[in-house]
């Protein structure tokens, strides 16, 4: 427990430092750090609640249904936790029928409204991603600008040890600018992905119901495909 508490008494240290030297460039960063890494969080936690990309049941479903046995696809589908179960519920219902063309359109929406909920936040990721380095930037600049201040305002007995602590200070919100973007680029990336590789798997699930092979349309009962 004593080794915990040192470790989070030094680590406070160190960041009181780094404002200290870095100023308020720093503490917006280290704002934006924080909001960043509970958005991550919340993403995370949405996702697996949602079934993101685990279609197991529903890929069995499409599969049973391709086979003509829309009553057990309907019942795989129904066992499912993922997220699409509502949309592609629906199409099965209406099936290739003659208002196939109607629903789908209404299926396709109701994918994206799902979809958009699950981008929200991405945007604010993407945003800290592109910011970041321009707020470290400023800061840098900022730092020099001050850094040549005190070079100008010495006159003639300059010392260079002055000028080289007042770079690399100011370089320090180029760098923290950087640590904030870099992970959170990468992790609006992946998550962006995620999105994208559901959205083309909903897609493709809404065609195979909409609009079926003929064996399929042999082998569904009037019944089951209306």
């Amino acid at each position: 427990m004593s080794e915990i508490r040192e470790f989070w008494t030094a680590m406070k240290a160190s960041l009181l430092e780094v404002v200290e030297i870095g100023g308020p460039v720093v503490v917006v960063l280290i704002v934006l750090s924080i909001v960043s890494a509970a958005t991550v969080l919340y993403k995370l936690w949405q996702f697996r609640r949602s079934g993101m990309g685990r279609h197991r049941s529903i890929s069995m479903a499409l599969e049973a249904y391709e086979r003509g046995d829309a009553k057990t696809a309907r019942a795989l589908l129904a066992q499912s936790s993922s997220y699409l179960v509502a949309p592609l519920m629906r199409a099965m219902q209406v099936g290739a029928g003659p208002d196939h063309a109607r629903q789908s359109d209404r299926c396709d929406a109701e994918a994206e409204t799902l979809f958009s909920r699950l981008e929200t936040g991405l945007g604010f990721l993407d945003l800290v991603a592109q910011l970041a380095p321009l707020i470290g930037l400023f800061g840098t600049v900022l730092g020099m600008i001050e850094a040549f201040q005190g070079l100008q305002a010495a006159g003639t007995s300059v010392d260079p040890t002055v000028l080289a602590g007042g770079i690399w200070v100011a370089l320090l919100t180029t760098a923290a600018g950087l640590a904030v973007a870099m992970p959170v680029a990468a992790v609006h990336g992946w998550l962006s992905a995620a999105v994208e590789r559901d959205r083309v798997f909903v897609n493709h699930a809404l065609r195979r119901v909409f609009a079926p092979d003929a064996l399929t349309l042999a082998q569904l009962s009037p019944k089951e495909a209306a």
